[in-house]
């Protein structure tokens, strides 16, 4: 039980240094993890694409 021992992790840290009530923090948390998700697909997963073996086929036409 880590919440036991005071150690709650990345999520509980978070949510103590957000300011606001629950409301306040719980619409914060969307709108972070709303620019979380925009970032990934705007610039993370472009960067990495062509890195990735995705289009790397091993299959003939025949």
């Amino acid at each position: 039980m880590p919440w036991a021992t005071g150690r709650d992790g990345m999520y509980g840290w978070i949510w103590r240094h957000l300011p606001g009530n629950a409301w306040v923090k719980a619409l914060l948390s969307l709108l972070l993890a709303l620019a979380l998700v925009y970032v990934l697909f705007q610039y993370v997963f472009p960067w990495a694409e062509p890195l990735l073996p995705f289009n790397d086929v091993t299959v003939d036409n025949q």
